[in-house]
């Protein structure tokens, strides 16, 4: 597999220039088409006959109008980026709809999803608190997510691979192969929790490293036993920091009931306090 369709969301978010200028990066890397999705917020249910009249459609026009101009306006500050970084291949998307739904019906077009961790700190009228948790449950495709602070100057050099041999992980590893390539250091990581490790084989990590190794990636295995004091997502991060990763690919575990998205502990946790970019499918 290739990338060769990067979408990335373009919000308002005090961060966002910085996953911008990682999927054009990527972009740029794999020869792909580049498309910067906005969001106004506002779902297509809105502006459907009769739902919420005439008289109200007159008085909120003007909001709508100014959704749709702070949107635009988020473009043409990522299509300067991308020009000064000269994206061979690139367009721009207003949508109409909510962040989370937007975002995910767009991933079903493209091969990777770069989108920014939430900032506690920062409100936005258009994007949910669980958008990562959202997309990554509903679009179909794998996600790339830049943490809030820190700056990443290369991504995917030092790579470090959260395996547990399940169906998401597995996907994760399969859709970040053409990352995994081009690693100077691929460790799969494998948490000894005490319960059985029979979907791993008699040696954990060997058969997905030799996998691996098959593809081209330079690959090691290292197998962590758990404390008691602390659970797999904060050791997953921990040992990032250890390993000197600058990306972590791991599956992202979840249901949704309704609108409400319920996360695994160790995605969680991850989403919650990441420090470098995760690359997450589920």
């Amino acid at each position: 597999m290739e990338y060769k369709t990067i979408l990335v969301h373009v919000d308002e978010a005090r961060r966002a220039h910085e996953q911008i200028r990682i999927a054009a990066t990527l972009a740029q890397k794999y020869d792909a088409h580049l498309i910067g999705a906005a969001v106004t917020g506002v779902t297509p249910q809105f502006f459907m006959p009769g739902a919420i009249g005439e008289s109200n459609l007159a008085l909120l026009g003007p909001a709508l109008s100014e959704l749709r101009e702070h949107a635009a306006s988020l473009l043409t500050e990522f299509e300067a980026t991308v020009w000064k970084m000269d994206v061979k291949s690139f367009e721009k998307r207003l949508i109409d709809d909510d962040a989370g739904a937007g975002l995910s019906l767009q991933a079903r077009y493209s091969d990777l999803v770069v989108i920014g961790q939430i900032n506690p700190a920062d409100f936005s009228i258009v994007m949910r608190a669980d958008f990562p948790e959202y997309v990554l449950m509903n679009a179909g495709r794998p996600l790339l997510i830049i943490p809030y602070a820190g700056k990443f100057t290369h991504v995917g050099k030092r790579v470090l691979v959260a395996w547990d041999a399940s169906m998401e992980a597995t996907r994760a590893v399969t859709a970040s192969i053409p990352l995994l390539q081009q690693a100077d250091l691929v460790q799969v990581l494998v948490f000894d929790t005490g319960e059985p490790l029979s979907a791993h084989g008699q040696q954990p990590g060997a058969d997905i490293a030799l996998y691996l190794a098959r593809h081209g990636v330079k690959v090691e295995v290292s197998k962590q036993k758990m404390a008691g004091d602390i659970d797999v997502g904060n050791a997953l991060l921990s040992r990032a920091t250890d390993f000197g990763a600058d990306l972590i690919v791991m599956g992202g575990y979840g249901h949704t009931r309704f609108r409400e998205v319920i996360l695994g502990g160790v995605t969680r946790t991850v989403l919650a306090s990441m420090t470098v970019p995760v690359f997450m499918s589920h």
